[in-house]
Formats: C-alpha cells, structure tokens, sequence
C-alpha cells in the first residue's frame, strides 16, 4: 500500500518538486511560459537577471519534472521553443499568484522589516543596568 506525499516529511520527494516550481527562477521560467512559448533568448530577455547557465538548468530541471515542453526544430539555425506542459500550466498558475500578492503586499512586508529592524536596534530593557 503506498502512502500518500506529505511535505512535511524529511524524505519526501515532494519537497524536491516544491523547491523546483518555487525556485527564484523557476518560478519566473514558469510566470514568463504562461503567455506564451518563448525561445531561450526570449526567456532570458524576459526573466530580467537570469544568467544563461542558471536559464539552462532550470529549464531542464522544469523539463525533467513534466512542466516544460522543449520543441527543437530541425532547421537552421537550430530553433528551440520552450512551452509549459498542462502539468507545468498548473504550476504556473499557482505559483504565479503567489508571486503576484507579493507584489501586492510588498508594501506591509517592507513596513513590517522596518518595524522589526527597528525594535532590534534598541537595547532590551533591563539589560546594561547592572553593574
């Protein structure tokens, strides 16, 4: 009988799928496929600070798990389409609304940062007062 994923588990392989699709990278990859196919060089274009390598190897990672479709054509020059797969729209879907309330709540977050560096930089009460 098999049991079902748990996340919360140490050894569970969810956690390596989890960490893939919410990936700094992986999760833009996934965002920037969900309007459309893209060509690698579109991709990097799109995902604003991405190096080829890092492009590369999410790309292939995101591939490997079922989320991406890689098209090559055999022309030349060489083209290749990258696609998101119904598995990797899903994906997509999920993480790119959580990437969307960041941007909304950004604001709270950075109040929240500030507030809390603040009352960091202050002396505990209490402590220093003895001798």
């Amino acid at each position: 009988m098999s049991r079902t994923p748990s996340v919360n588990q140490p050894m569970c392989p969810s956690r390596l799928v989890l960490e893939h699709v919410t990936s700094r990278w992986g999760v833009l990859v996934l965002a920037t496929l969900l309007e459309r196919p893209h060509r690698f060089s579109e991709l990097r274009r799109a995902v604003g600070g991405v190096s080829e390598k890092m492009l590369a190897q999410t790309l292939q990672t995101l591939e490997r798990d079922g989320f991406v479709h890689r098209d090559a054509k055999p022309v030349i020059p060489p083209r290749v389409d990258y696609s998101l797969t119904p598995l990797g729209r899903e994906a997509a879907e999920q993480v790119w609304g959580l990437a969307r309330w960041t941007e909304r709540r950004l604001d709270a977050v950075e109040t929240a940062r500030e507030a809390y560096d603040e009352a960091r930089s202050r002396p505990a009460p209490g402590l220093g007062d003895q001798e």
